[in-house]
C-alpha cells in the first residue's frame, strides 16, 4: 500500500488541516457512539444485556470477536479508499457501543445517569490535558511504546483469568488501566505526525477514539465502585 506524505514531512498548513480533521472525526465518533448506545439501551432487552455479563464464557466470546473485528476495522480505517476508511471507523464505533452496553446499563440502573456524565467529563478533561502535554512538550515519548505493549498483554491476561476463574480484579486494576490508557493517548498523540499520512486522519481518529473509550471504561468503573 502506498502511503501519502507523512504529516511530519508536510507543510504547516497541511499539518494543521490533518489535526483539525483528526480531532473532528474523534468528536464525531464520540457523538455517534452516544447515539448508537442510546438506541441499543432502548431496543435491546434487559435479559439479553444481563446475559452478556452474567455468562463468563459468552463475555469471553464477545471480547474475542471484538478483538478480531477491531483489527479489521483498524485496517479498513487506514485504507487509501475513503469509503473503506469510514466503514472501518463506523464499524468500530458500533463495536464499542455493543461492548459498553452492559456497563452503561448497570451504571444507569445501580448508580444513576449522573455517574456516567461525571465519568465522561473526567475522560474528556484528561484527554484534553494529555493532548496538550503531547503537543507542547518537546520530550520524546517513544519509551512508552514498550510499556504500553507489555501492560496491554498483562491486562488482557488478567481480564481473561478473572473471567475464567471468577475473581474480581478490583479498584487498583482499574486505576492501573486508567494510567495505561493515559500513557497510550500520550504516546499516540505524540506520534501522530510520524505514523500517519496527511490523508489518513480517519485511521488516526480511530486509534485516539479507542484509547479514549478505554479511559472512559475504567474511569466509569472506578466511580461506580465508589457509589456501591
Amino acid at each position: 500500500m502506498i502511503k501519502d506524505v507523512l504529516v511530519a514531512q508536510s507543510t504547516e498548513v497541511e499539518k494543521a488541516d490533518f489535526y483539525k480533521k483528526t480531532y473532528l472525526h474523534v468528536a464525531l465518533s464520540i457523538l455517534a457512539f452516544i447515539g448508537v448506545e442510546t438506541i441499543l439501551l432502548k431496543t435491546v432487552p434487559a435479559e439479553l444485556i444481563y446475559m452478556m455479563f452474567a455468562q463468563k464464557y459468552v463475555w469471553l466470546l464477545i471480547i474475542g470477536v471484538f478483538w478480531l473485528a477491531s483489527v479489521l476495522a483498524s485496517k479498513w480505517s487506514l485504507s487509501q479508499n475513503k469509503s473503506t476508511q469510514y466503514m472501518g471507523l463506523g464499524f468500530y464505533v458500533l463495536l464499542e457501543a455493543v461492548i459498553f452496553l452492559p456497563l452503561i446499563y448497570i451504571a444507569m440502573v445501580y448508580s444513576g445517569p449522573n455517574v456516567i456524565f461525571q465519568a465522561a467529563t473526567l475522560t474528556i478533561a484528561m484527554f484534553a490535558g494529555i493532548s496538550a502535554v503531547a503537543f507542547t512538550s518537546k520530550r520524546d515519548f517513544s519509551f512508552l511504546r514498550n510499556i504500553i505493549v507489555i501492560g496491554g498483554f498483562v491486562s488482557i491476561g488478567l481480564i481473561v483469568a478473572g473471567m475464567i476463574f471468577g475473581f474480581n480484579l478490583g479498584l487498583w486494576f482499574s486505576v492501573g488501566m486508567v494510567i495505561l490508557a493515559s500513557a497510550t493517548i500520550l504516546y499516540q498523540t505524540s506520534k501522530l505526525k510520524d505514523s500517519y499520512g496527511t490523508d489518513q486522519y480517519v485511521g488516526a481518529a480511530l486509534q485516539l477514539f479507542a484509547s479514549i473509550m478505554l479511559l472512559f471504561w475504567y474511569i466509569l468503573s472506578i466511580l461506580m465502585s465508589r457509589r456501591n
